[in-house]
């Protein structure tokens, strides 16, 4: 137990150094938000996977891949795929187009092109932003109190609180930038667990054949990757798949594009991300489907990773596999945080209220912001623990139907228009939720961003190609 602790404040040292070292980039709009865009693709790239994956990767998806196993590999494919499309097709068209119009958020983006007097795009934009992305770190909260309970025993609710205070603590004094760094030691240390405890497990196992033994005996269906019991195996497949989807549309991964120092540092970051998101997904899933046939019957599969961490390495190494697995959710919350505090200062106050105060009184106003939606999110995650899995992607598949299918209208349809932008961005979010509220159960537990991401589509390209007959933009 000592060890363990003296493990992790050791970490939180160093994330407590990272954000002093970073402070001075704070003073501005664009370094509190952006790191004045001169991040090096390697920082990138690891912020990028670092923040898409969160304590959903460690705790829900490894949970995952010990409740229904080899099906849990179709979610590595859905999120392969996913992350090359958004590098392929968005990253260096979003950071062409940020830098020629002095972008700090993704509203920014999407309004650059309209004159859009009533500022309905960047309204629209600003809700479903801190809505999704409140709901959001909520679930990493939750996934900090399961951490720390599972691993040092403490409180579920003292576990929330502790995690809470680091990471609302660093992000208001380090910015963006001291957020990208700490991506990096955090997605380094991930990469590291996800390699050594799936490694371990089947070690210990004897070898995959013996894990493949245990799970036959178990139940035959965990050896195949079509054996959907639940659902039609198609809508299963099709629904694991399309987990990859919101990598086109999530803002907080949209921003990392947006930061990159030039476009050779993008193409360099492209390739690097891939091949790490392999190592991460991969490894998870195997952690549970080799954690089950080690530990069957857990009462919480989601508990797989730390149970794997503590009773299979001695307690230095347990102790920095719960770093591991704080980094996965610090990594996300701290960049979720800034999201939702940039939506309300720059998008909100400077662009839509029109504030004409200087920009270091706006950066000050970041951070409180920051501060303000951190707690809301603590207080909420100490009252209502849910599943991390169910609850993540909810907010990850409404904000990839809100803004996948708009920006991929941005970035490729000339004849776009904001009523387009609009609409698809309404369309696709309300139908993601509309669909997980009250038809998924309905339709074998089809995936939310499947309608969300059609609907989002339909309406960008079809309203605006209704509308570009109108002078584009004109409102």
């Amino acid at each position: 137990m000592s060890t363990t602790v003296t493990v992790l404040i050791v970490y939180l040292g160093v994330l407590a150094a990272l954000a002093i070292w970073s402070r001075r980039e704070t003073h501005t709009l664009a370094g509190f938000y952006l790191a004045d865009k001169k991040l090096p693709f390697w920082v990138v790239a690891f912020s990028t996977n670092a923040t898409g994956e969160s304590g959903w990767l460690l705790l829900g998806l490894s949970g995952m891949g010990y409740a229904v196993g080899a099906q849990a590999y179709w979610v590595v494919v859905g999120e392969i795929v996913g992350i090359a499309l958004s590098w392929g097709l968005l990253s260096r068209r979003l950071k062409r187009l940020g830098d020629e119009t002095d972008s700090i958020t993704v509203p920014d983006v999407l309004a650059a092109k309209f004159a859009d007097k009533w500022h309905l795009v960047r309204g629209a934009a600003v809700l479903i932003i801190v809505v999704m992305v409140t709901t959001y770190v909520t679930a990493q909260m939750v996934s900090s109190g399961k951490a720390l309970s599972s691993f040092l025993g403490m409180k579920y609710e003292t576990g929330v609180v502790v995690g809470a205070v680091f990471i609302i603590g660093y992000t208001f004094v380090g910015g963006y930038k001291a957020v990208s760094y700490t991506d990096v030691v955090q997605g380094v240390l991930m990469l590291l667990g996800l390699i050594a405890v799936p490694a371990a497990a089947i070690l210990v196992a004897g070898g995959w054949s013996e894990v493949k033994t245990a799970l036959a005996a178990q139940d035959p269906a965990l050896l195949d990757m079509f054996a959907f019991s639940s659902a039609p195996t198609w809508i299963g497949i099709a629904s694991f798949l399309a987990i990859g989807l919101p990598f086109l549309g999530v803002p907080q991964l949209l921003i990392r594009y947006m930061s990159a120092r030039d476009d050779m540092e993008i193409q360099k970051a492209r390739i690097m991300s891939i091949i790490v998101l392999l190592f991460f997904t991969a490894g998870a899933v195997t952690a549970g489907v080799a954690g089950r046939a080690l530990f069957p019957g857990l009462e919480d599969s989601e508990t797989i990773f730390p149970v794997l961490s503590s009773e299979l390495f001695p307690p230095v190494i347990s102790g920095m596999l719960l770093v591991v697995v704080l980094s996965a959710i610090m990594s996300t919350v701290d960049s979720l945080l800034l999201l939702a505090s940039s939506a309300v200062v720059r998008d909100t106050y400077q662009k839509i209220m029109g504030s004409t105060k200087s920009d270091s009184v706006l950066s000050n106003y970041g951070k409180l912001v920051t501060v303000i939606i951190g707690i809301i999110a603590l207080v909420l995650g100490i009252q209502e623990p849910r599943v991390i899995f169910d609850f993540v992607l909810a907010s990850w598949s409404g904000l990839g139907s809100a803004f996948g299918p708009t920006m991929v209208g941005i970035l490729y349809y000339k004849r776009v228009t904001w009523a387009g932008v609009l609409c698809g961005m309404l369309g696709g979010f309300l139908v993601s939720v509309a669909w997980l509220t009250w038809f998924k159960a309905d339709y074998h537990g089809l995936y939310e961003a499947i309608p969300g991401f059609l609907a989002g589509f339909i309406l960008t390209f079809g309203v605006s190609w209704l509308t570009s007959h109108r002078k584009q933009g004109h409102s």
